[in-house]
């Protein structure tokens, strides 16, 4: 079912926040920023001292550099001389503290490139974990990661390395043109007229820009995603022997990114260019003005160095401003994206005061679904259950049968509130399960799934996944029950083996009976067997059957059943077909009646 959901390319949330997104300009996303930033006020705030100091520090070397030529040099005798060393000395002690103060800023703004990066994957992660199905239907995994990983390294380099370049290139623009207006107002004048001239097509050639760094980190996204598909999906590749055709696929979408990229680099390129040639075609046609000057007696031979001086910091403060711009554009981009996913809302939410469950009883829980109906978000057309109803008394087992498409995975699935129904209500123990917290909810449940998920630790770990606290001897009970303790303890290392990721080192009947351990370690009071046995071979099955029915003792169990044993132990059978239910019963009185049961009993039954 999720497979076809999936293909749908816009989900409800995503257009919303894109279209929000859109909305704001890309500058104005870093806002968005701010919340984690603030914890760190005074991290930044002796960031910003180590940043005066070290402007200050650098504005005071002209002006040096000027007394020096002109009290040390400019003239002959004893007095001049006698002032040189202290010149020198004064020239050694700014370039101290310009060196203690850098090293003290590039310290504290890297920790904090660091720390607040650390924080915004930290908060991405931890809000992607709780959307619902539905997130994941319209969103692929390869882009999560490129956001996680990709657009977060963007922003460590604008927190870590551009805000303060800005910073200190602001203030040393600010100082300089100030000190350029006590040198020489008439120059200075004539500089910022040209400089004024020259900045807008700058900014107007930046924006092209930002919009093509957008696009690059979208195609590097969508290289991403395609990998991980693939990546996860090898045996199948190879089976089908399509290892060349996906590779071809790969390097197009590289390619595409390459492409896309080059036209980021050509435009920012040509940004750099113009902005050199342009600022300092400027500085340079002023400073023959001043160069006449001296020859013409009205400046002083120090005070045109000092202009020389403090014309390269505005200059290159400039250039500086627009290399840190380049970057801010694309740490924007980045930033916009990883909003969207912190913006995104599931549509499934706990209550602000959830009930809880009454306490539990010996015979397990009591379910009742009463007209439920839903439809996929993706497939509004097509109802997957209609008018649903099932009354589930404590310790009783259900199987639940029907054709592929019958609603019986969607059930599942509501149980467990991936998805809400659009109609009727669904009461565990009485209480709505709306109003029960999510994390309450699924702690009453377990599941064993058809396609089992094993994850890269030791068997021990995986197990203990269904209950975290569990105590290693609770853990290797769960997998005696669940007929897996043998084959671990035949494993290498037994229960600290690595099973590989997605258990690759694991037969797929080992792979089940790990996770019907997990199910059994957790002890819920509702079970649900998405085909427990499926993977199994007969002699497996049957110490798995033989588990199962024991831990089914003082548990209701609901069954996705397409194999006879299991549904033979069923203390009722209830057979869907377009999400109805069409019959129910025991096996004996659905075989007698002839009708659907009957027909699928003959079909997919056979092999029992």
């Amino acid at each position: 079912m999720s497979s076809s959901a999936s293909q749908t390319s816009n989900s409800p949330a995503s257009n919303q926040t894109a279209a929000s997104s859109h909305n704001k300009s890309s500058l104005a996303r870093l806002s968005g920023l701010f919340p984690f930033m603030r914890p760190y006020k005074k991290q930044f705030l002796l960031a910003a001292l180590a940043l005066i100091i070290a402007a200050g520090a650098t504005l005071a070397v002209p002006y040096a550099f000027k007394q020096m030529i002109d009290l040390g040099f400019g003239a002959a005798g004893d007095k001049n001389t006698s002032h040189i060393d202290l010149y020198f000395l004064a020239l050694f002690g700014v370039a101290c503290v310009l060196g203690v103060a850098t090293a003290a800023r590039f310290y504290t703004v890297s920790w904090l490139g660091e720390r607040v990066t650390a924080d915004l994957r930290s908060a991405v992660y931890a809000h992607v974990v709780l959307q619902s199905p539905q997130f994941f239907e319209t969103t692929k995994t390869g882009e999560v990661l490129s956001r996680l990983t990709g657009d977060t390294t963007l922003i460590q380099t604008l927190v870590g390395t551009s805000i303060s370049m800005a910073l200190r290139n602001l203030l040393l623009f600010a100082g300089g043109l100030a000190m350029l207006f006590i040198t020489s107002v008439k120059l200075t004048s004539i500089i910022i007229v040209m400089l004024c001239a020259v900045v807008l097509p700058i900014v107007f050639y930046g924006r092209r820009v930002r919009k093509l760094s957008r696009a690059s980190q979208d195609r590097v996204a969508d290289a991403s995603a395609i990998a991980g598909e693939i990546l996860n999906a090898m045996p199948t590749v190879q089976a089908f022997t399509q290892e060349e055709a996906e590779a071809r696929r790969f390097g197009a979408s590289v390619e595409l990114a390459f492409q896309t990229a080059m036209e980021r680099i050509r435009a920012r390129s040509v940004l750099t260019m113009v902005a050199i040639l342009l600022i300092f075609g400027a500085i340079v046609f002023v400073l023959w003005l001043g160069a006449h000057a001296v020859v013409q007696g009205s400046m002083s031979g120090g005070e045109l160095g000092q202009f020389i001086l403090y014309a390269s910091l505005v200059a290159g403060s400039l250039g500086a401003l627009s290399e840190v711009l380049g970057d801010a554009q694309r740490a924007a981009g980045a930033t916009e994206r990883l909003l969207d996913l912190l913006e995104t809302q599931s549509p499934v939410q706990s209550v602000l005061l959830p009930e809880r469950l009454p306490p539990r009883t010996a015979n397990g829980a009591a379910l009742q679904l009463e007209h439920v109906g839903f439809h996929y978000p993706s497939r509004p057309d097509s109802n997957s259950l209609n008018h649903f109803s099932l009354d589930v008394r404590p310790g009783e087992t259900v199987a639940v049968v029907g054709p592929s498409g019958a609603g019986k995975t969607t059930l599942f699935q509501l149980l467990l509130r991936f998805y809400d129904p659009q109609q009727g209500s669904i009461r565990l123990d009485g209480v709505d399960i709306r109003f029960l917290s999510l994390h309450d909810l699924r702690q009453a449940i377990g599941i064993v799934p058809q396609d089992t998920v094993i994850f890269s630790a030791n068997a021990m770990e995986n197990i203990r996944f269904g209950r975290p606290d569990a105590s290693d001897a609770e853990v290797i009970a769960a997998a005696q029950m669940a007929a897996a303790h043998e084959f671990i303890e035949r494993l290498p290392e037994g229960y600290q083996s690595f099973l590989g990721e997605r258990g690759v080192r694991l037969s797929g009947g080992q792979r089940q009976r790990i996770a019907i351990a997990r199910a059994l370690l957790k002890n819920p009071p509702l079970l649900l067997l998405d085909e427990a046995t499926s993977a199994l071979d007969a002699e497996s099955e049957r110490l798995v059957q033989s588990a199962l029915e024991a831990a089914m003792v003082g548990r209701t169990t609901l069954v996705i059943a397409h194999r006879l044993a299991t549904v033979q132990r069923a203390d009722r059978i209830i057979v869907l077909e377009h999400g109805h239910v069409v019959e129910t019963g025991t096996h004996a009185g659905l075989i007698a009646q002839n009708g659907l049961y009957a027909s699928l009993a003959a079909l997919q039954f056979n092999a029992d």
